[in-house]
């Protein structure tokens, strides 16, 4: 088994660790305090085939892996995990309409959703279905020009500020068969948001409600085939969950090379406190729990592009086990950063709050525990 990045894929991390450190890293904790990113770093982002990162080369997409896209995801949010979880996002929605929209949907989204000319929201969640997402209420009923939406989503990254948003409404029965999937663009009449949610990190996505009170749409905005919602968004979650993880990933990454600078810096009882063994142990633990992390990240990357029977396991085990080790280490980070850790200046409180909600987004990691005792059980029977 050969663990070593191809030339190629170590090329594609440097590009995108490369960009975040000279265009989003300097500007990271200004975007945080102002509560938006930029409009005009997308296309940026665009031009190196960041905006349809495992969108198909026939759609002119980058047509990359999905272990292609945690090396990306990875690197780009080692400046900044906020930023770099809004771009999985939209890719995730791009990747939804490359491989179930029609080909006029596809002609009629893909070129500036590559571009980044328009960026793309997900709406799966609403306030009273987030783990329990087959129980959604937002409804779509046919009509002769299309369908009419009324229903609210909660927690949408990019409410009121992305182009189109991906949504899952229910045109049928009750439970997951009954639901589908539309492509609503900004400015429908009918749409609107709620105000900004004011969180405790990714403070620079702007976040909001997303509400259909009587939304028309057409026929042809329909992904896909009706009742094929509901599998079409959770195939989306797999490749989405290992994105956050990489997420959290490489914002450990950064937050222990921040710490071990500053442990050769900072002095205590006449020396660098690195020199002292126990906070050394330390580093060591962090060290461990972070190549392991990676490693089982990869792992899980490779299964789903290999296409393997257990891929939706070990992509819910790496979210779990990633995610969670990541927030340790930050925590980790932070203490050994003592008071200093604490200020916003040295940016390591901010990762501590940014990498709080990936044990929560993308299915909750207790949801990620379900899915890998029920498959568990099943292999066993």
């Amino acid at each position: 088994m050969d663990f070593a990045l191809s030339e190629e894929q170590s090329a594609i991390f440097d590009m995108a660790h490369a960009f975040g450190q000279d265009n989003i890293a300097p500007h990271a904790q200004k975007w945080e305090r102002e509560g938006t990113i930029p409009k005009e770093l997308w296309p940026q982002i665009a031009e190196l085939g960041l905006g349809g990162i495992y969108v198909s080369e026939d759609s002119g997409g980058s047509g990359l892996t999905r272990l292609d896209s945690t090396l990306i995801f990875e690197a780009l949010s080692m400046a900044c995990p906020s930023v770099a979880a809004f771009l999985s996002i939209h890719n995730m929605c791009a990747k939804m309409i490359d491989t179930f929209g029609s080909d006029e949907m596809k002609a009629r989204v893909l070129p500036k959703a590559l571009t980044m000319e328009t960026v793309l929201s997900y709406c799966l969640t609403e306030p009273g279905s987030g783990s329990d997402a087959s129980a959604l209420k937002t409804r779509a009923e046919r009509n002769n020009e299309g369908y009419t939406l009324n229903g609210t989503k909660a927690f949408i990254s990019g409410g009121g500020y992305s182009d189109a948003y991906v949504v899952m409404v229910r045109t049928g029965e009750d439970g997951s068969k009954g639901i589908s999937t539309v492509y609503v663009e900004d400015g429908t009449p009918g749409l609107s948001f709620g105000g900004l949610e004011d969180k405790m990190g990714w403070r620079s996505q702007p976040t909001a409600q997303v509400q259909f009170d009587n939304c028309k749409i057409s026929a042809d905005d329909l992904v896909g085939e009706e009742g094929k919602g509901f599998a079409y968004a959770m195939a989306g979650l797999d490749g989405g969950r290992l994105n956050i993880s990489a997420c959290s990933l490489g914002a450990a990454q950064q937050a222990l090379n921040m710490t071990i600078q500053y442990m050769s810096e900072r002095k205590a009882f006449g020396k660098p406190i690195d020199q002292f063994q126990a906070l050394q142990f330390r580093l060591a633990e962090m060290e461990i729990e972070l190549q392991a992390a990676r490693t089982f990240l990869r792992q899980a990357a490779w299964k789903l592009d290999q296409g393997a029977p257990d891929a939706t396991k070990f992509c819910a085990m790496a979210k779990k086990f990633v995610t969670e080790a990541g927030s340790k280490i930050v925590n980790q980070c932070l203490q050994l950063h003592g008071g200093y850790g604490y200020l916003a200046d040295y940016g390591i409180e901010k990762l501590v709050r940014d990498l709080r909600v990936h044990e929560i987004l993308e299915g909750t990691n207790e949801i990620m525990r379900l899915i890998v005792a029920r498959q568990l059980l099943a292999e066993h029977k």
